[in-house]
């Protein structure tokens, strides 16, 4: 069994390929994050100066304590509001990710059974047992990814429900 250069083109091709798509995916995120993260500055120091110039703006101690106690629920709401937006940034990144990862795993599946399968069409008489436990451990690599697939997207709207829990005691 030997790879020729055309074969061997293009699996570097695709690795470039997949490369290139997980650092856009990645800087895409990255770009969401630092905007949401300046935006959120920007509009913290504008209720902070708004809520100063309340404070100080009042006739008397207890109208200050109104508008400071007044300033701390829209807080919170944004606060979780900052964090669901979070949550939301990573859950698509990662999801895209996953997806991508799959892709890419479902590819090198069928070109390892296709491997697999051309080794063991050569592969001397009395090595079946040897190509068989080559492909259990296919098989069991398959079932290990499966599992990891899942507990990511579990992890993931588990972590989507616990802010939109927050959320919603938050109000």
């Amino acid at each position: 069994m030997s790879i020729n250069t055309e074969q061997f083109t293009a699996a570097n091709r695709a690795t470039v390929d997949s490369l290139l798509s997980v650092a856009n995916t990645a800087l895409a995120s990255a770009e969401r994050i630092a905007a949401l993260n300046l935006n959120t500055a920007r509009a913290s120091l504008e209720d902070t100066v708004s809520g100063v110039q309340s404070v100080i703006g009042a006739k008397d101690p207890q109208a200050a304590l109104a508008a400071q106690s007044a300033l701390a629920q829209p807080a919170v709401d944004k606060a979780v509001a900052y964090t669901r937006s979070m949550v939301e940034i990573t859950t698509q990144t990662q999801q895209e990710l996953a997806r991508m990862v799959e892709s890419q795993f479902g590819e090198f599946q069928k070109n390892v059974a296709g491997m697999v399968a051309l080794a063991g069409k050569s592969a001397p008489a009395g090595s079946e047992s040897a190509v068989a436990v080559i492909q259990n451990a296919i098989a069991a690599a398959n079932s290990a990814f499966g599992n990891m697939s899942a507990m990511a997207k579990q992890f993931s709207e588990a972590a989507q429900a616990n802010i939109a829990a927050a959320g919603k005691k938050s109000k």
